[in-house]
């Protein structure tokens, strides 16, 4: 089964981030995600680089992943 804790490690594991957090019921999921990587980068972009680090976990196994992506500054900022 699919936990936060699970796709909080999968992100980590494939994207530097300053901060993740994931909450969800096991179907549906939300993630806050801070990097350094999403900056100069539209929200399609920063989207992109979590589900590339997800991989093919976020085709087989995470149904629904809804995102909150901020680079350090937006999130310092309250973002």
């Amino acid at each position: 089964m699919v936990t936060p804790e699970s796709i909080k490690q999968g992100i980590e594991a494939g994207l530097e981030c300053r901060h993740v957090e994931v909450i969800g019921d096991g179907q549906h999921f939300q993630a806050l995600v801070v990097s350094s990587a999403f900056s100069g980068r539209s929200r399609v972009q920063r989207h992109q680089l979590v589900y590339g680090a997800l991989g093919e976990r976020m085709r087989e196994e995470i149904h629904a992943l809804s995102m909150r992506t901020l680079t350090p500054e937006e999130w310092q900022a309250g973002g």
